[in-house]
């Protein structure tokens, strides 16, 4: 049954469409649910968890707030407090003079470790089998492209 198809497949398509969409929706504020617990647990906001999470190696505040799905000037205001609290520090950008890395001292590293071990012993994803959760990032990744 295709998207093409006309009559009761129609609305057939338009439930399967809304559930899905609900579906994601509900898990999206899981994981929402899930940052905000590893957060206050922490003591920091869900939005400094989530620049820990994604600050895998020195990256500028631009990459950052595209890999948190956020503007460039929110990225900055965690940024700043991240550095206030000792856990970043910016250091000229090795190939461009009029960039900065953020890159996590000792202690950002720490926390970053603490960080995904809390996120990852509390993941939404642990009822499924590796490989159903490489499918489930393959469709999601797919329906991501399409934008």
């Amino acid at each position: 049954m295709g998207r093409g198809n006309m009559g009761s497949e129609l609305s057939a398509d338009s439930q399967l469409d809304r559930d899905v969409c609900k579906l994601v929706h509900q898990f999206a504020q899981t994981l929402d649910i899930r940052v905000r617990r590893v957060a206050e647990e922490l003591g920091l906001t869900s939005t400094q968890v989530v620049a820990l999470r994604e600050l895998s190696e020195p990256i500028t505040a631009r990459e950052l707030a595209t890999r948190m799905s956020c503007e460039a000037s929110n990225a900055t205001f965690v940024l700043d407090r991240l550095e206030q609290q000792g856990l970043i520090e910016r250091r000229p950008h090795p190939t461009d003079r009029r960039a900065k890395q953020i890159v996590l001292t000792p202690s950002g590293r720490r926390s970053r470790t603490t960080v995904l071990k809390n996120l990852n012993s509390r993941s939404p994803l642990t009822p499924l089998t590796d490989a159903q959760q490489k499918t489930l990032r393959n469709l999601l990744r797919a329906l991501v492209a399409e934008r």
